[in-house]
């Protein structure tokens, strides 16, 4: 069966002729859709710095760094920085991951040039003031004493370090108690100096402003930016090969829920196969009540608070994965029925029905997260980063409507040996 969007809503979807895609001489890339329905204006972007970066004795300090941008900078102060987004509705926020740093905000479309200028204000001159940076410590070291007593976050840590051992995915982006008390601000100012520049960035900025006028005003804003310093991205190199099971668990004393991550992993974001992976991880642990997962261990059986399956799928090596969280006495046996669902996935694949309603889904659901400023500039920015093509969401059906379900079973079976997945816990 093909599915297909409506015409109405084919055409309304981001292509080559209503994106305009333009390369700055300093290296940044800037995607722009116009949408006068709206006043307002969204804009989304990165630069080429993240946790790769992070030396192991200061794991934390790319995160520490995007936090810690808005605290002041040569111009203005923390309050200054709110005031001045405030006084016109506008919003504007950092974050760092693994492989780049990132940023969005919003205004209405006549306040986009001082949006701008607060980003280019904000990237270019940080100040890291020392009481802010000792504040923000505080308020660091606090996230970090809850995640270690929240079971679901330390078994996708222990997950990640026992799948990715030895490999830069096996960090926590966010560092750890130890690696955060040792960054200092002297640390701060040395890894935006180095690290943070234009070449690679890319901004989307969608809403109600012409494609010519938005770039006039990121060229006004960041064009004069230069790093000769910045470095060049690391690659990321492909991590070992599992050659048996391997199973590690957290103790975390005087919790009434254990948390059970299981899996193996799985294809990177341009790889050819995963589309029918992301179909398959529907089937198995996302679609109606959480799949074949949910439906098995949390409503046949009762095992589980909640069950599904992930997958995450970046610039690197992603990971395939099916988490629950449960009472610590039936983590056993939840443990063995959710590697029997992997069994019979690997073994029998999905379906027809099954994928044709994952199809419908994933076709469905497309308009629906387009329809604000926000979801297009998001949208513009994942075909950047993945290389998609402007055409990507107008060839989106076909593409999913093309995975077959021998093609699901041949990715399952790719990335799924039941005989050699890494089973990580955390609990009592």
């Amino acid at each position: 069966m093909i599915i297909h969007i409506s015409n109405s809503a084919s055409h309304s979807l981001p292509g080559p002729e209503d994106i305009h895609r333009e390369v700055l001489s300093n290296g940044i890339t800037v995607l722009t859709r116009s949408n006068f329905n709206s006043p307002s204006v969204s804009i989304s972007g990165y630069i080429q710095t993240g946790s790769l970066f992070d030396p192991d004795e200061k794991l934390g300090l790319a995160d520490f760094a995007a936090s810690a941008l808005m605290r002041g900078t040569v111009k203005y102060s923390f309050d200054e920085l709110y005031n001045d987004l405030e006084s016109v509705g506008a919003s504007l926020g950092f974050d760092a991951g693994l492989h780049t740093t990132s940023f969005s905000g919003r205004a209405l479309a006549e306040d986009l040039s001082l949006l701008l200028g607060l980003l280019s204000e904000i990237l270019r001159q940080p100040t890291f003031p020392k009481v802010e940076v000792e504040k923000l410590r505080h308020q660091l070291l606090t996230g970090l004493a809850i995640r270690a007593q929240d079971t679901a976050d330390m078994a996708d840590l222990a997950f990640d370090k026992t799948l990715f051992r030895n490999h830069p995915y096996s960090r926590p982006e966010d560092g750890d108690p130890e690696t955060v008390k040792a960054i200092t601000r002297a640390d701060l100012v040395k890894y935006h100096k180095q690290n943070f520049g234009p070449r690679g960035m890319a901004i989307a900025i969608v809403g109600a402003v012409e494609p010519e006028r938005a770039v006039d005003l990121v060229k006004h804003a960041l064009l004069s930016w230069k790093n000769p310093a910045q470095p060049e991205v690391p690659p990321v190199p492909n991590p070992k090969p599992l050659t048996a099971a391997a199973n590690r668990h957290h103790k975390i004393t005087g919790k009434s829920q254990a948390d059970i991550v299981i899996g193996s992993y799985g294809p990177r974001r341009k790889d050819d196969d995963y589309m029918a992976a992301s179909l398959g991880n529907s089937v198995l642990g996302q679609f109606g009540m959480m799949g074949r997962i949910g439906e098995s261990v949390r409503e046949k059986s009762g095992l589980a608070y909640y069950a599904y399956s992930s997958l995450s799928a970046g610039v690197g090596p992603g990971s395939w994965t099916v988490s629950a969280g449960v009472n610590p006495g039936n983590v056993k046996k939840a443990t063995e029925l959710i590697v029997k669902e992997l069994k019979r996935f690997v073994v029998d694949g999905v379906t027809k029905e099954e994928l044709t309603d994952s199809k419908a889904n994933f076709i469905g659901r497309l308009p629906l997260s387009l329809e604000s400023n926000g979801g297009v500039a998001n949208a513009l920015l994942t075909i950047e980063r993945y290389d998609l093509g402007l055409d990507y969401y107008r060839r989106y059906p076909n593409i999913v409507n093309a995975v077959k379900q021998d093609d699901v079973v041949a990715v399952a079976r790719k990335y799924i040996d039941p005989e050699r997945l890494v089973i990580a816990t955390a609990g009592p």
